[in-house]
C-alpha cells in the first residue's frame, strides 16, 4: 500500500509516501480500506516531534471514515469512521490506503456523512464530548463559555453542549463564519481585544463575559485555547464553576489567584484524548452517531482535499490555518 511516513521529526517537507507491505487481518484486528482522513493540529504537531511516545518511523494521521476489507466476517463491508489517541502515534495512523486497527475499534459511519466529513469528526467531538460530558458534567440550563469557539474543537462543543440544554457563548479572535454549526448556535460572541492575538485583555474579555451571565459567571467554561486564555477563563467562572482545559498556547505555566480561586470553590479540569486509544475513542463515536443521524450535530466544512502525493501540502495548509477542515483522500484500491 501507499502511505505518508515520516522517519525524522520536522516540518511537512520531511513526509514521504512510501510503499507498505498490504496490513492483514489478524483473529483481533480488522483492515479498513481509508476512503477519507482528515489533518488535525495534533498530527502537525506529532510529527514535529511536539507530541509525547511517538515512535518512528511512523505512518501520521488519527481520524478516519473507510470500509472494512478484512476482518470478521460481520463487519466486511461495513462503512466505519474512528480517532484514536495511540493511532498515528504508537501505531500506524490513517493517511495511507489502509489501516488496520482492533476490532474493538470498529464502529458504524452515520449514513447522512460523506467519507470526507465523517473523517473530519474523531479528535474533535470526542474530546468535545470527554470534557464537556463526562469530565465537567455539563448540565440542562447551564451556560458554557468556550473559548476558541470558531476552531474545530470548539465548534463541536458548542453543538454538544446545546444538545444538553446549555446556553452558549464564544469567545476567539474572529467570530465563527456564516453558516458553521457554532455561528448558528451560540448566544453571543466576544472577541479577543486589540493588540497581539496571543496577549488578549483578560479583564476586558472576562468583563463582557460576566455581562453576557448577569454578572454571574459561567457553570462551564471550557478552554480550548489555554495557556494565554487562561486567565480569563478562570475569571469568568461562576461560583462553583468548572473550567475545563485541553491545551497550552503560548505559555506553559500561568498564574493563579489562589484566595479568589478557592473562595468561589472553582475547579480547574484537564482532558486529553490521547488518553482515550482508537477502541476507547470508538465507544464515545457510537454515542455521538445518534445526534449526527438526528442531524444535531455537523461537522464542520471539508474545504480543502489532497491525494496523498500531496500529502505534504494537506500539512501545510493545516500550518497555514486555512479556513475550514483538511482532508486527504487516498487514491487506493477499493
Amino acid at each position: 500500500m501507499r502511505a505518508l511516513r515520516f522517519d525524522q521529526y520536522g516540518g511537512p517537507e520531511v513526509l514521504r509516501v512510501a510503499e507498505l507491505p498490504d496490513p492483514l487481518a489478524t483473529e483481533n484486528t480488522a483492515v479498513v480500506a481509508v476512503r477519507a482522513a482528515s489533518v488535525n493540529p495534533s498530527d502537525l504537531k506529532n510529527v514535529a516531534g511536539i507530541m509525547e511516545g511517538t515512535v518512528l518511523p511512523r505512518v501520521p494521521g488519527r481520524d478516519f471514515a473507510g470500509v472494512v476489507v478484512d476482518g470478521p466476517r460481520q463487519w466486511r463491508g461495513a462503512e466505519v469512521w474512528g480517532t484514536g489517541g495511540d493511532v498515528g502515534f504508537t501505531l500506524d495512523g490513517s493517511h495511507a490506503e489502509y489501516i488496520r486497527v482492533p476490532v474493538t475499534a470498529l464502529a458504524r459511519k452515520p449514513a447522512q456523512l460523506s467519507f470526507e466529513e465523517a473523517s473530519a469528526v474523531g479528535v474533535n467531538f470526542v474530546i468535545g464530548w470527554l470534557g464537556a460530558v463526562e469530565i465537567a458534567h455539563l448540565k440542562q440550563g447551564e451556560t458554557v463559555v468556550v473559548f476558541g469557539i470558531s476552531g474545530g474543537v470548539g465548534g463541536a462543543v458548542a453543538q454538544i453542549a446545546r444538545a444538553h440544554g446549555a446556553r452558549v457563548l464564544g469567545v476567539d479572535l474572529v467570530a465563527p463564519a456564516d453558516g458553521t454549526p457554532a455561528a448558528e448556535i451560540i448566544d453571543a460572541f466576544v472577541p479577543f481585544t486589540a493588540g497581539s492575538p496571543f496577549s488578549p485583555d483578560s479583564a476586558e474579555v472576562a468583563d463582557a463575559l460576566l455581562a453576557h451571565t448577569g454578572g454571574r459567571g459561567a457553570e462551564v467554561v471550557y478552554d480550548a485555547v489555554g495557556g494565554v486564555t487562561t486567565a480569563a477563563a478562570l475569571a469568568s467562572l461562576a461560583q462553583r464553576g468548572r473550567l475545563v482545559v485541553i491545551s497550552a498556547v503560548g505559555t506553559k505555566t500561568v498564574e493563579i489567584n489562589l484566595p479568589d480561586f478557592y473562595h468561589r470553590e472553582a475547579r480547574m479540569l484537564g482532558a486529553d484524548s490521547r488518553k482515550l486509544d482508537v477502541s476507547e475513542s470508538a465507544e464515545r463515536l457510537t454515542l455521538l452517531t445518534p445526534y449526527f443521524e438526528r442531524g444535531d450535530f455537523r461537522p464542520l466544512p471539508v474545504a480543502h482535499q489532497f491525494g496523498l502525493d500531496e500529502g505534504h501540502k494537506a500539512y501545510s495548509a493545516v500550518a497555514d490555518q486555512v479556513s475550514g477542515r483538511v482532508v486527504i483522500v487516498p487514491e487506493g484500491r477499493p
